[in-house]
């Protein structure tokens, strides 16, 4: 071998070293020289490196990723609250009305985004450090072997963006000093604007552009994300790669603070005066008349935390009325927002040649308002208010719902069972489809045969990335920037798109949230509630969870009580113990272990240092 062989082989194995085990169409890293280098240019033969390309006819992808919104709360799903812009993509692609989320946000947002379960990328809590445990299944760092969706079709050939809330960056490195490999930039997206938290406030929020914080402009955040992703998109567009693009679209609301101008709360000025019992009644019927639940299905009964609308005070109607019609006003500004975006990509003739996936919420309902509602700091205070002090605060500063000044502002914990219709329970209840049980709307106008078309298929928030990739002709990769990855534990839902009777393929699913969990296996679940103290938990008292035992498991057959009426468990014990065991499988294979509950979460805040 002369020296010309020897210097070409070496150059060879160095990069194919570097890049062992990609394929050419999942990756941007550099190629291995092809070529042969000589001593002289006429001894060796050029060899360039190719661009990475997406599949040919692959689509642009859009997420949209609601936060805090009950599955009865859009009129979309048979709800009071005007969503025309989801109407309008669900009446002209698909409903799937047994799609899942985890109960409660950055878990979700961490399953959704890597295709994996919240405790296998280390988000079984929070990213916060007030939140999280120094255990793999809670420690808040998504490791680099769980790769996210935009890195991945960023390697594909896509340009990948984000804005709005991300929630997946440890607090400890959300300054501008970083590290920046946890921000969305080091997680696959090209750009990014919004927050790295939560929650914040609509007005004033701690707001980040790419990998710096930026001065929000005043303007209503739901505006300035709009804003900035179609600047996004037009920039893309203009430089004419002929790339498509993937956007991330996941806007603070309809999370607290409920801040939303007048214009919008005041389009339901007198529409919730006859409460939230009847609410329940009227949406409950119209998700019959839509198909959405079963025809033979029954309404659950109130919550007793809550009291009949009928027996309150006129006080507390027109407080609780006004915290409701502020929320309305919010949920449907961000719809339109959404529209907003949805016109300009088929303005730009884009949007038939996009596919858009729609989850109406991270999670059920908020029951974080408690009793009486939020509205400001006294919030923070009201653990040492009695009830009727807290509402005589509330009284006094009812003109602030839903301004600026709102900057704790969320309903009544009655209006979250309203909007849960027709679940019990609420956000954070991993036991409760009221919890967990979310809307996903899939609408592509070039794949999309059966319009308007309702999907029962079991899904959960795992099984978005592997339907994109499906759907976009793109197999997931070995290796996302030299680092070998760990398998995708979603189940893709493209099987069901053009089959309504297809059976489930996704078939067993389990669910943890500080102390509350279910496994669902094959229609049937086994759920332990834990369920706080509701007014305690809003505001980090001690004391936390009296009414939690070890040993009170349920067991629902899903498949003929969608809605968790019959409990089960005592006819059916040989079934709750099966199931029980193979939540102890999953809890092992997925990081579940250690069992952290809400008052570990507070003990353990109390040994750190901040």
């Amino acid at each position: 071998m002369n020296r010309k062989h020897i210097i070409a082989l070496m150059t060879f194995m160095a990069g194919l070293s570097y890049t062992a085990g990609y394929s050419q169409n999942i990756t941007q890293q550099q190629e291995p020289f092809k070529g042969v280098i000589g001593k002289t240019l006429a001894e060796s033969k050029e060899s360039w490196t190719k661009p990475v390309t997406a599949p040919k006819g692959a689509p642009n992808v859009l997420w949209v990723l609601l936060d805090d919104v009950g599955f009865g709360a859009t009129s979309t799903l048979g709800g009071v609250i005007s969503t025309p812009t989801f109407d309008t993509l669900a009446n002209e692609g698909l409903k799937y009305t047994n799609f899942h989320t985890t109960a409660i946000c950055a878990p979700t947002r961490s399953a959704l985004l890597t295709g994996r379960n919240s405790h296998s990328v280390h988000e079984g809590g929070f990213s916060h450090i007030v939140m999280s445990a120094g255990f793999p299944g809670y420690d808040g760092r998504i490791p680099s072997d769980k790769g996210t969706i935009a890195e991945i079709l960023r390697e594909s050939g896509y340009n990948t963006f984000a804005v709005g809330k991300y929630g997946l960056t440890p607090d400890e490195d959300a300054t501008d000093a970083g590290p920046f490999d946890r921000w969305p930039l080091g997680k696959g997206f090209d750009h990014f604007f919004g927050f790295l938290g939560s929650a914040t406030d609509q007005y004033k929020p701690d707001l980040v552009e790419d990998n710096a914080h930026v001065k929000p402009d005043g303007r209503h955040l739901n505006e300035q994300i709009t804003d900035k992703a179609i600047s996004f998109i037009d920039r893309q567009q203009k430089a004419n790669s002929g790339k498509p693009f993937f956007l991330y679209y996941a806007p603070g609301a309809t999370h607290s603070p409920h801040q939303v101008a007048a214009q919008w709360s005041d389009l339901y000025k007198g529409k919730f005066d006859k409460g939230w019992d009847v609410f329940r009644e009227e949406v409950f019927s119209r998700q019959k008349k839509l198909g959405i639940i079963p025809a033979n299905a029954v309404l659950p009964e109130r919550n007793p935390n809550i009291r009949a609308w009928n027996k309150l005070t006129d006080q507390e109607r027109k407080l609780y009325t006004r915290f409701m019609e502020v929320y309305a006003g919010y949920l449907t500004y961000t719809d339109h927002e959404v529209g907003r975006l949805i016109q300009h990509l088929k303005d730009i003739r884009q949007l038939e040649n996009t596919v858009v996936f729609v989850i109406i919420g991270d999670n059920g309902a908020s029951k974080e308002g408690t009793i009486n509602g939020t509205i400001d700091l006294q919030r923070a205070a009201s653990a040492k208010l009695s009830l009727q002090e807290s509402l005589k605060h509330n009284t006094e500063v009812i003109s602030e719902i839903g301004t600026p000044d709102a900057i704790q502002g969320n309903y009544p914990l009655g209006w979250a069972q309203a909007l849960n219709t027709p679940f019990k329970q609420w956000k954070q209840d991993a036991d409760s489809e009221g919890g967990t049980r979310n809307p996903l709307i899939v609408y592509y106008p070039k794949g999309i045969k059966d319009k308007g078309g309702i999907r029962t298929q079991y899904g959960h928030v795992i099984d978005l990335l592997p339907t994109t990739l499906e759907y976009t002709g793109i197999k997931a990769p070995e290796y996302i920037r030299g680092i070998k990855q760990d398998s995708i534990q979603g189940t893709s839902l493209v099987y069901s798109f053009d089959n309504a009777k297809a059976p489930s393929r996704h078939t067993i699913q389990h669910y943890y949230i500080f102390g509350a969990r279910s496994i669902y296996s094959n229609g049937w679940k086994a759920a332990l509630p834990y369920h706080p103290d509701l007014i305690d938990v809003a505001n980090n008292k001690e004391g936390l969870a009296k009414n939690y035992t070890e040993n009170v498991w349920e067991l629902y057959n899903l498949n003929e009580d969608f809605n968790e009426r019959i409990n089960l468990a005592k006819k059916y014990p040989e079934k709750l113990e099966e199931l029980k065991a193979l939540f102890e499988v999953q809890a092992r294979k997925y990081n579940l272990y250690p069992y952290i509950t809400w008052d570990d979460v507070y003990n353990l805040r109390l040994h750190k240092n901040y």
